[in-house]
Protein backbone atom coordinates (compact mmCIF):
# COMPACT_ATOMS: atom_id res chain seq x y z
CA UNK A 1 0.00 0.00 0.00
CA UNK A 2 0.99 3.30 -0.28
CA UNK A 3 2.50 5.89 2.60
CA UNK A 4 -0.38 6.82 4.21
CA UNK A 5 -1.77 10.24 3.13
CA UNK A 6 -4.19 13.51 4.59
CA UNK A 7 -7.26 13.08 2.68
CA UNK A 8 -10.58 15.76 2.94
CA UNK A 9 -13.68 14.52 2.31
CA UNK A 10 -15.73 17.05 2.22
CA UNK A 11 -19.33 16.26 2.44
CA UNK A 12 -20.40 14.28 5.62
CA UNK A 13 -23.63 12.32 3.92
CA UNK A 14 -23.62 8.57 3.62
CA UNK A 15 -21.85 7.84 0.66
CA UNK A 16 -18.82 10.59 1.78
CA UNK A 17 -18.90 9.21 5.54
CA UNK A 18 -18.67 5.66 3.95
CA UNK A 19 -15.53 6.78 1.85
CA UNK A 20 -13.94 8.31 4.70
CA UNK A 21 -14.32 4.96 7.33
CA UNK A 22 -13.02 3.25 4.68
CA UNK A 23 -10.01 5.57 4.31
CA UNK A 24 -9.25 5.98 7.78
CA UNK A 25 -9.43 2.36 8.36
CA UNK A 26 -7.02 1.71 6.30
CA UNK A 27 -4.65 4.41 7.84
CA UNK A 28 -5.00 7.74 6.02
CA UNK A 29 -5.87 10.49 8.07
CA UNK A 30 -9.33 11.82 7.38
CA UNK A 31 -10.69 15.38 7.54
CA UNK A 32 -14.45 15.01 7.24
CA UNK A 33 -15.96 18.45 6.28
CA UNK A 34 -19.88 19.00 6.74
CA UNK A 35 -21.47 21.99 6.31
CA UNK A 36 -23.56 22.27 9.48
CA UNK A 37 -21.60 22.51 12.52
CA UNK A 38 -23.83 21.01 15.10
CA UNK A 39 -24.18 18.11 13.13
CA UNK A 40 -19.74 18.06 13.17
CA UNK A 41 -20.07 18.68 16.60
CA UNK A 42 -22.32 15.42 17.14
CA UNK A 43 -20.18 12.96 15.02
CA UNK A 44 -17.27 14.35 17.19
CA UNK A 45 -18.95 13.36 20.37
CA UNK A 46 -20.25 10.23 19.25
CA UNK A 47 -17.28 9.10 16.89
CA UNK A 48 -20.13 8.19 14.05
CA UNK A 49 -22.58 9.34 11.89
CA UNK A 50 -25.57 8.57 13.60
CA UNK A 51 -27.95 10.33 11.24
CA UNK A 52 -26.86 8.57 7.72
CA UNK A 53 -24.60 5.43 9.37
CA UNK A 54 -25.98 4.40 12.46
CA UNK A 55 -23.80 1.42 14.77
CA UNK A 56 -20.88 1.99 12.44
CA UNK A 57 -18.07 3.80 14.98
CA UNK A 58 -15.35 5.52 13.28
CA UNK A 59 -11.52 5.31 13.95
CA UNK A 60 -9.32 7.43 15.53
CA UNK A 61 -8.12 8.80 11.88
CA UNK A 62 -11.00 9.83 11.22
CA UNK A 63 -11.76 13.42 12.41
CA UNK A 64 -14.60 15.53 11.63
CA UNK A 65 -14.60 19.05 11.14
CA UNK A 66 -16.59 21.91 9.93
CA UNK A 67 -13.42 24.19 9.46
CA UNK A 68 -13.54 24.26 5.58
CA UNK A 69 -10.13 25.90 4.81
CA UNK A 70 -8.42 23.85 7.39
CA UNK A 71 -9.73 21.28 6.16
CA UNK A 72 -8.97 21.86 2.39
CA UNK A 73 -5.02 23.59 3.76
CA UNK A 74 -4.17 20.18 5.59
CA UNK A 75 -5.58 17.81 2.96
CA UNK A 76 -2.71 16.02 0.18
CA UNK A 77 -6.34 14.52 -1.25
CA UNK A 78 -9.92 16.19 -1.78
CA UNK A 79 -12.59 14.29 -2.34
CA UNK A 80 -16.04 16.13 -3.20
CA UNK A 81 -19.46 14.38 -1.60
CA UNK A 82 -21.77 17.20 -1.62
CA UNK A 83 -25.33 16.65 -3.78
CA UNK A 84 -25.18 17.46 -7.35
CA UNK A 85 -27.27 21.03 -6.44
CA UNK A 86 -24.24 22.22 -4.26
CA UNK A 87 -21.53 20.99 -6.43
CA UNK A 88 -21.11 24.45 -8.24
CA UNK A 89 -21.04 26.26 -5.16
CA UNK A 90 -18.50 24.32 -3.32
CA UNK A 91 -16.00 24.34 -6.26
CA UNK A 92 -16.46 27.88 -6.42
CA UNK A 93 -15.05 28.25 -3.31
CA UNK A 94 -11.77 25.49 -3.78
CA UNK A 95 -8.78 26.85 -4.03
CA UNK A 96 -6.88 24.83 -7.41
CA UNK A 97 -5.89 21.87 -5.43
CA UNK A 98 -2.31 20.83 -6.99
CA UNK A 99 -2.67 16.88 -8.18
CA UNK A 100 -6.13 17.19 -8.93
CA UNK A 101 -9.70 16.70 -8.02
CA UNK A 102 -11.89 13.81 -7.21
CA UNK A 103 -15.62 13.40 -6.14
CA UNK A 104 -18.78 10.95 -5.17
CA UNK A 105 -21.16 12.97 -5.82
CA UNK A 106 -23.70 11.41 -9.28
CA UNK A 107 -25.97 13.78 -10.69
CA UNK A 108 -26.05 17.08 -13.21
CA UNK A 109 -25.43 20.83 -11.81
CA UNK A 110 -29.17 21.83 -11.84
CA UNK A 111 -28.51 25.55 -12.79
CA UNK A 112 -26.39 25.00 -16.17
CA UNK A 113 -27.08 21.20 -16.87
CA UNK A 114 -23.26 20.76 -17.19
CA UNK A 115 -21.92 18.06 -16.26
CA UNK A 116 -19.48 17.99 -13.28
CA UNK A 117 -16.58 17.33 -15.05
CA UNK A 118 -17.77 20.08 -17.18
CA UNK A 119 -18.14 22.42 -14.18
CA UNK A 120 -14.64 21.51 -12.96
CA UNK A 121 -12.94 22.28 -16.39
CA UNK A 122 -14.77 25.55 -16.45
CA UNK A 123 -12.93 26.53 -13.18
CA UNK A 124 -9.57 24.80 -13.18
CA UNK A 125 -9.28 24.08 -17.39
CA UNK A 126 -9.96 21.34 -19.57
CA UNK A 127 -6.59 19.58 -18.75
CA UNK A 128 -6.83 19.43 -15.26
CA UNK A 129 -6.86 16.00 -13.47
CA UNK A 130 -10.34 14.85 -12.01
CA UNK A 131 -12.07 11.74 -10.92
CA UNK A 132 -15.22 10.31 -10.41
CA UNK A 133 -15.16 7.85 -8.14
CA UNK A 134 -18.28 5.95 -8.40
CA UNK A 135 -20.45 1.97 -7.91
CA UNK A 136 -21.80 0.16 -8.14
CA UNK A 137 -21.66 0.68 -4.33
CA UNK A 138 -23.90 0.81 -1.01
CA UNK A 139 -22.42 2.94 1.60
CA UNK A 140 -23.52 0.87 4.67
CA UNK A 141 -21.75 -1.94 2.86
CA UNK A 142 -18.54 0.13 2.07
CA UNK A 143 -18.38 1.44 5.67
CA UNK A 144 -19.04 -2.20 7.00
CA UNK A 145 -15.53 -3.05 4.54
CA UNK A 146 -17.89 -5.73 2.44
CA UNK A 147 -16.64 -6.76 -0.87
CA UNK A 148 -17.16 -3.93 -3.55
CA UNK A 149 -16.11 -2.70 -6.86
CA UNK A 150 -15.53 0.99 -8.20
CA UNK A 151 -14.95 2.52 -11.15
CA UNK A 152 -12.61 5.67 -11.06
CA UNK A 153 -13.35 7.75 -13.88
CA UNK A 154 -10.95 10.53 -15.51
CA UNK A 155 -8.73 12.04 -17.65
CA UNK A 156 -5.32 12.21 -16.44
CA UNK A 157 -3.67 8.37 -15.62
CA UNK A 158 -1.33 9.32 -13.39
CA UNK A 159 -3.81 11.05 -10.73
CA UNK A 160 -6.49 8.19 -11.30
CA UNK A 161 -3.74 5.66 -10.00
CA UNK A 162 -3.01 7.94 -7.07
CA UNK A 163 -6.59 7.65 -6.48
CA UNK A 164 -7.07 3.74 -6.78
CA UNK A 165 -3.60 3.51 -4.40
CA UNK A 166 -5.11 5.61 -2.03
CA UNK A 167 -8.78 3.42 -1.85
CA UNK A 168 -7.31 0.18 -2.59
CA UNK A 169 -7.62 -2.60 -0.04
CA UNK A 170 -8.43 -6.37 0.12
CA UNK A 171 -12.26 -5.70 0.48
CA UNK A 172 -11.87 -2.46 -2.64
CA UNK A 173 -11.48 -3.92 -6.58
CA UNK A 174 -11.05 -0.31 -8.40
CA UNK A 175 -11.22 -0.51 -11.84
CA UNK A 176 -10.51 2.55 -14.59
CA UNK A 177 -12.44 4.41 -17.29
CA UNK A 178 -11.35 6.98 -18.77
CA UNK A 179 -15.25 7.84 -19.96
CA UNK A 180 -16.11 10.56 -17.46
CA UNK A 181 -19.06 11.95 -19.90
CA UNK A 182 -20.58 8.09 -19.70
CA UNK A 183 -20.29 7.17 -16.56
CA UNK A 184 -21.50 10.91 -15.09
CA UNK A 185 -24.55 10.22 -17.27
CA UNK A 186 -25.15 6.96 -15.58
CA UNK A 187 -24.82 8.11 -12.14
CA UNK A 188 -27.54 10.52 -13.38
CA UNK A 189 -29.97 8.55 -14.95
CA UNK A 190 -29.73 5.14 -12.88
CA UNK A 191 -31.34 7.58 -10.45
CA UNK A 192 -34.61 8.09 -11.97
CA UNK A 193 -34.40 4.67 -13.12
CA UNK A 194 -34.38 3.67 -9.37
CA UNK A 195 -37.60 5.87 -8.70
CA UNK A 196 -39.72 4.34 -11.43
CA UNK A 197 -38.63 0.60 -10.44
CA UNK A 198 -39.87 1.80 -6.71
CA UNK A 199 -42.81 3.51 -7.82
CA UNK A 200 -43.49 0.37 -10.17
CA UNK A 201 -42.90 -2.39 -7.27
CA UNK A 202 -44.91 0.03 -5.19
CA UNK A 203 -47.93 0.13 -7.25
CA UNK A 204 -47.54 -4.00 -6.97
CA UNK A 205 -47.06 -4.27 -10.84
CA UNK A 206 -44.36 -7.48 -10.22
CA UNK A 207 -41.05 -8.48 -11.37
CA UNK A 208 -41.98 -8.41 -15.19
CA UNK A 209 -42.43 -4.74 -14.90
CA UNK A 210 -39.48 -4.11 -13.10
CA UNK A 211 -37.30 -6.05 -15.40
CA UNK A 212 -38.56 -4.03 -18.24
CA UNK A 213 -38.18 -0.40 -16.70
CA UNK A 214 -34.60 -1.69 -16.05
CA UNK A 215 -33.59 -3.07 -19.36
CA UNK A 216 -35.50 -0.03 -21.52
CA UNK A 217 -34.17 2.45 -19.11
CA UNK A 218 -30.80 0.87 -19.76
CA UNK A 219 -31.67 2.18 -23.69
CA UNK A 220 -32.60 5.32 -22.73
CA UNK A 221 -29.40 5.88 -21.23
CA UNK A 222 -27.74 4.89 -24.12
CA UNK A 223 -28.97 6.97 -26.17
CA UNK A 224 -28.47 9.94 -24.37
CA UNK A 225 -25.11 9.45 -23.54
CA UNK A 226 -23.99 8.27 -27.20
CA UNK A 227 -24.98 11.59 -28.19
CA UNK A 228 -22.93 13.52 -25.95
CA UNK A 229 -19.89 11.59 -26.87
CA UNK A 230 -19.97 8.44 -24.72
CA UNK A 231 -18.53 4.91 -25.34
CA UNK A 232 -21.16 2.29 -25.74
CA UNK A 233 -19.00 -0.47 -23.37
CA UNK A 234 -19.75 2.05 -20.28
CA UNK A 235 -23.09 1.17 -20.15
CA UNK A 236 -22.76 -2.17 -20.00
CA UNK A 237 -19.75 -2.16 -17.58
CA UNK A 238 -20.07 -1.52 -13.52
CA UNK A 239 -20.55 1.83 -13.65
CA UNK A 240 -23.76 1.13 -16.27
CA UNK A 241 -25.59 -1.96 -16.09
CA UNK A 242 -23.98 -2.50 -12.43
CA UNK A 243 -24.98 0.93 -10.41
CA UNK A 244 -28.28 0.65 -12.16
CA UNK A 245 -28.97 -2.97 -11.13
CA UNK A 246 -28.23 -2.30 -8.24
CA UNK A 247 -29.88 0.91 -7.17
CA UNK A 248 -33.22 -0.55 -8.84
CA UNK A 249 -33.44 -3.50 -7.03
CA UNK A 250 -32.19 -3.19 -3.57
CA UNK A 251 -34.02 -0.97 -0.87
CA UNK A 252 -30.79 0.25 0.53
CA UNK A 253 -31.47 2.52 -2.57
CA UNK A 254 -32.81 6.27 -1.18
CA UNK A 255 -33.90 6.78 -4.61
CA UNK A 256 -36.37 3.23 -5.16
CA UNK A 257 -37.41 3.91 -1.58
CA UNK A 258 -38.40 7.29 -2.54
CA UNK A 259 -40.53 5.65 -5.40
CA UNK A 260 -42.44 2.68 -3.39
CA UNK A 261 -43.33 5.51 -1.65
CA UNK A 262 -44.99 7.11 -3.87
CA UNK A 263 -46.00 4.72 -5.41
CA UNK A 264 -47.89 3.85 -2.36
CA UNK A 265 -49.87 7.02 -2.47
CA UNK A 266 -47.69 8.80 -0.38
CA UNK A 267 -47.04 12.55 -1.21
CA UNK A 268 -43.67 13.58 -2.45
CA UNK A 269 -42.99 16.36 0.74
CA UNK A 270 -44.06 13.21 2.62
CA UNK A 271 -41.54 10.57 0.59
CA UNK A 272 -38.81 13.04 0.69
CA UNK A 273 -39.67 13.35 4.74
CA UNK A 274 -39.55 9.77 5.64
CA UNK A 275 -36.34 8.61 3.51
CA UNK A 276 -34.48 11.79 5.80
CA UNK A 277 -31.80 12.24 2.91
CA UNK A 278 -31.21 14.16 -0.34
CA UNK A 279 -33.36 12.09 -3.27
CA UNK A 280 -30.65 13.17 -5.90
CA UNK A 281 -32.61 11.13 -8.44
CA UNK A 282 -35.48 13.97 -7.79
CA UNK A 283 -33.86 16.28 -9.57
CA UNK A 284 -31.88 14.86 -11.62
CA UNK A 285 -35.47 13.85 -13.93
CA UNK A 286 -35.42 17.35 -14.67
CA UNK A 287 -31.57 17.82 -15.53
CA UNK A 288 -31.92 14.26 -17.64
CA UNK A 289 -34.62 15.74 -19.73
CA UNK A 290 -33.33 18.92 -20.01
CA UNK A 291 -30.33 17.27 -21.79
CA UNK A 292 -32.28 14.64 -23.32
CA UNK A 293 -34.08 17.39 -25.33
CA UNK A 294 -31.12 19.34 -25.70
CA UNK A 295 -29.99 16.55 -27.53
CA UNK A 296 -33.21 15.58 -29.11
CA UNK A 297 -33.44 11.71 -27.75
CA UNK A 298 -36.49 10.07 -26.78
CA UNK A 299 -36.27 8.95 -23.14
CA UNK A 300 -40.05 8.14 -22.29
CA UNK A 301 -39.60 6.77 -19.29
CA UNK A 302 -37.36 9.49 -17.45
CA UNK A 303 -39.91 12.07 -19.21
CA UNK A 304 -42.56 10.30 -17.62
CA UNK A 305 -41.09 9.61 -14.01
CA UNK A 306 -40.27 13.56 -14.48
CA UNK A 307 -43.53 14.60 -15.51
CA UNK A 308 -44.57 12.65 -12.26
CA UNK A 309 -42.41 14.63 -9.89
CA UNK A 310 -43.26 17.85 -11.30
CA UNK A 311 -46.64 17.01 -10.11
CA UNK A 312 -48.50 16.83 -13.61
CA UNK A 313 -49.65 13.25 -13.76
CA UNK A 314 -50.32 10.53 -11.09
CA UNK A 315 -48.23 7.44 -10.77
CA UNK A 316 -50.89 5.32 -12.38
CA UNK A 317 -50.85 8.02 -15.25
CA UNK A 318 -47.55 7.55 -15.87
CA UNK A 319 -47.52 3.88 -16.18
CA UNK A 320 -50.89 4.32 -18.75
CA UNK A 321 -48.94 6.74 -21.08
CA UNK A 322 -45.53 4.39 -21.12
CA UNK A 323 -48.08 1.30 -22.47
CA UNK A 324 -50.22 3.26 -25.08
CA UNK A 325 -47.18 4.09 -27.04
CA UNK A 326 -47.37 2.59 -30.30
CA UNK A 327 -45.52 -0.88 -30.38
CA UNK A 328 -41.86 -0.89 -32.36
CA UNK A 329 -38.64 -2.57 -32.75
CA UNK A 330 -36.55 -2.80 -29.60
Amino acid sequence: MMDKKTVAILGAGSWGTAVAIHLSKIGHRVLLWGHNPQHVALMAEQKSNSRYLPDIKFPDTLIPSADFNQCLHEAEYVIIAVPSHAFADLISKIKKPPQGLAWLTKGIDPSSHLLLSQLIAKHFGPTYPVVMITGPSFAKEVARFLPTALTLAGNNLEYQTSIQQLLHHSNIRVYFSDDLIGVQVCGAVKNVLAIGCGISDGLGYGANAKAALITRGLAEMSRLGLSLGANAETFLGLAGVGDLVLTCTDNQSRNRRFGLLLGQNVSINEAEKQIGQVVEGKSNAAQVCTLAQQNQIEMPICEQINALLQGSISAKEAVHNLMSRPPKEE
